[in-house]
């Protein structure tokens, strides 16, 4: 993987309350501290084998978060895509068919949940250059853009989870994954 030039951030897990919080619009996309910040989100993410991670995540309670879809060792089916920063976002309309599958999450490491999203999700946002972008996400990104979406909310994937027994270490997920390449 090549270098990235942001550096890697600590990571908030369950408990810290500022997980917990809602976050604040950002009003200037384009200060040298937002810029920052987004090299610093897509450093970590790749590093960590994350498809997504948001603001809060690293202890900034502003509304952004970064979309990094590319398989790897935690999301082997991940379809490519180039990381992309997600600035106040809205989400205009979601698909009334639900899915469930599988979550983990950075905050909540050694832990998955079967959760169900919405198949498709209308959202408008801004990118890091300030532009204004409206645009509809499906299946396994549409998930991962709700994932982060919640993190802004103040929620986790946990709250959604449906039952106790929908939950699982990465350990047996892990046996899973490697069950359904065979």
């Amino acid at each position: 993987m090549k270098k990235q030039k942001g550096k890697l951030l600590q990571v908030a897990h369950l408990g810290h309350p500022i997980l917990r919080k809602k976050s604040k619009e950002i009003s200037d996309t384009k200060n040298f501290e937002i810029q920052t910040l987004i090299d610093d989100l897509i450093a970590t993410v790749l590093e960590v084998d994350g498809v997504g991670i948001s603001a809060p995540q690293v202890y900034q309670s502003i509304r952004i978060f970064i979309l990094a879809s590319h398989p790897n060792p935690r999301y082997p089916h991940a379809p490519k895509m180039k990381p992309a920063a997600i600035i106040n976002p809205k989400v205009l309309d979601m698909s009334k068919r639900k899915i469930k599958d599988w979550e983990g999450c950075l905050s909540i490491p050694e832990l998955r949940g079967l959760i169900p999203r919405s198949k498709s999700v209308d959202v408008e946002f801004m990118t890091r250059d300030g532009k204004k972008v409206r645009k509809t996400f499906t299946d396994f990104v549409a998930r991962i853009f709700q994932h982060e979406y919640d993190h802004l909310e103040g929620k986790l994937f946990i709250d959604r989870v449906e039952s106790s027994l929908d939950l699982i270490s990465e350990k047996e997920f892990q046996k899973i994954i490697k069950k359904s390449k065979k």
